[in-house]
Parts: structure tokens; C-alpha cells; sequence
């Protein structure tokens, strides 16, 4: 009964929206660290460390971005910021950008997304089938401005270089290890900073959407129910819409993007595993050469 006044709802919504509308939504992205974690060296972090951390992380974990949406296309990406002094490049800023969303476009009546990256001076082109996830209609419903949203939840596989899904792995606690033990961990760590974490094959995610906006549309990746998602929990994720604008003045163009090497998401990450193994190889080496020099 309750799936039939929704489907209802949706028709009823959806003939009041001319064919060639355009919306604007401004999503809010947050994503909670466990500095506890992170073993013995977390946990030994006094309140004023972790809070110099968080706040060296803030860039990374919380970020506004724009979704441009059509009834059946949309682009998404990171709203347009002017960098603090002193917060440039080096290698690991150039690396967490690779774990970072580019601009998105997704067109669910091809069922199709695709998303431009920069690597190492590159540009990329990912190209990929949507993920068609198994929504659950849970019948509640809350209020996010002025739209009154219904919840949805799924089991969303993990891509395996999704940074804001990894968790450290579970180890014994250094007091409990041999120096033996500690020295290979130190080293293995070095070669493979991910055998230090853990990434789930899938996670739950919870999304509440709006039957006002009757498309099947959503920030990232989320899409696939009769309402805009107007928010997404998604392991220690949190994004959520804070504004809509209608039919802007400016619209933005939404079309497929052409720029850039065009590879799958599984290319992509073996590009991005293979060039990390190959800075490591390469600052392993220099470090090696140094010590030796220093010898002589």
C-alpha cells in the first residue's frame, strides 16, 4: 500500500516539470576520522594533536560541491575554492588528489558515468556502466529544508581505492609484538602502505530523497530512486544538499565530457597502484643511495 501512494506521488510530480528544466543543488560532504583507530599512536595523540590533525585534514574531508542536473543527465563536482597560503603541491597532496572525486558525469537513461581526472600531469577519461543499486524503501521520512524526504537504503560495493571507506587493519598492539615482529611490519609498511588498511567489499548505505524533484538523480554515484537524493550516509560519509536553485539564470552545459585518455575505473586504478609502486621503488632507492653515500 505504502509503495503505491509513492509511485502515486511520483506521477502525480513528475508531469510538473516541463521536459527541458534545469536544477542546481549545493551538497555539503563530511567525513569522521577515528584518530583511536590508528593503534597505540592514535590513541597516545593528546586532544590538541588530533585537533591539529583534523585540522590539517579539513581539505580532504570536508568539501562543498554542485550538482547540475537534467531529468536525465547531471554533472557533480567540487565547487571552485582559492587555496590557503602555503597549502601547495608535494607528492602527497598530488596523491590524495588521485583519491579524490573529479568532475562526474552521469546519465542514467544510458546508465553510464564518467569522471576527469588529472595524475601525475595526465588527464584521464573514466568511463563506466552506473551501479544499479537494490534500494530498500524503508517508509520514513524527515524534513531537509523545505522538502520532506523519504528513506532508502542499499549495499553499495567499495571501489578499492576509495579513500574516505578505509579503515586501518586490525593488528596486535606493539607491546604485545617481538622486535622482530615490529621491524618486518616497519618494513612492509614502507613497501605497501595498504597492507597498514583495510577496504570493505561493500557497505550500507542510507539515502533520503525528495518526491518534489521526481528525478532519478543524486550527488557521486547515488542515483536510482523517483526523487532527487537530497542526502547520502555511506560508511563515515555524510553528504547533504543545503541549497536547490530551479532554473537558474546561468545554466551550466551538461554534456558528455571529451577530454583526456578514456579507460575504465579498473584501468585507472592500476595506473594509480602501478605509479605509487614505482615512487616508493624510487624513494627507497634515493634513501639507499643516501645512506651509502654517507659512508663513503
Amino acid at each position: 500500500m505504502k509503495r503505491l501512494l509513492l509511485w502515486s506521488l511520483v506521477l502525480c510530480t513528475t508531469g510538473v516539470f516541463a521536459q527541458n528544466f534545469q536544477g542546481k543543488a549545493y551538497y555539503q560532504s563530511k567525513t569522521t576520522v577515528d584518530m583511536d583507530s590508528w593503534g597505540r599512536q592514535g590513541r597516545e595523540m593528546s586532544a590538541e594533536q588530533k585537533k591539529r590533525v583534523q585540522e590539517m585534514m579539513k581539505s580532504y574531508l570536508e568539501k562543498v560541491y554542485v550538482l547540475d542536473f537534467t531529468q536525465t543527465a547531471s554533472t557533480y563536482k567540487e565547487e571552485d575554492k582559492i587555496e590557503a597560503p602555503g597549502r601547495g603541491g608535494g607528492f602527497g597532496r598530488m596523491m590524495m588528489g588521485s583519491f579524490s572525486p573529479g568532475k562526474q558525469y552521469k546519465d542514467v537513461k544510458k546508465g553510464m558515468i564518467m569522471e576527469s581526472k588529472e595524475f601525475f600531469g595526465k588527464k584521464f577519461l573514466i568511463k563506466d556502466t552506473l551501479q544499479k543499486l537494490e534500494w530498500k524503501m524503508e517508509g520514513e521520512t524527515k524534513q531537509i529544508g523545505k522538502y520532506l524526504c523519504f528513506k532508502a537504503t542499499a549495499l553499495k560495493k567499495v571501489d578499492e581505492l576509495d579513500f574516505n571507506a578505509m579503515r586501518p587493519k586490525k593488528q596486535k598492539d606493539d607491546k604485545d609484538k617481538t622486535p622482530e615482529e615490529r621491524k618486518k611490519d616497519s618494513i612492509k609498511a614502507a613497501d605497501d602502505p595498504f597492507s597498514q588498511v583495510d577496504i570493505p567489499k561493500e557497505i550500507l548505505v542510507t539515502a533520503w530523497y525528495t518526491l518534489d524533484i521526481p528525478i532519478s538523480q543524486g550527488p557521486g554515484e547515488f542515483w536510482g530512486l523517483p526523487g532527487l537524493i537530497l542526502e547520502v550516509n555511506a560508511y563515515r560519509t555524510t553528504v547533504l544538499c543545503s541549497k536547490i536553485v530551479m532554473n537558474p539564470g546561468e545554466k551550466e552545459i551538461i554534456e558528455e565530457p571529451t577530454k583526456g585518455e578514456e579507460v575504465t575505473r579498473k584501468e585507472y586504478n592500476e595506473i594509480v597502484m602501478n605509479k605509487m609502486k614505482e615512487m616508493r621503488e624510487m624513494y627507497r632507492g634515493r634513501g639507499r643511495g643516501g645512506r651509502g653515500r654517507g659512508r663513503g
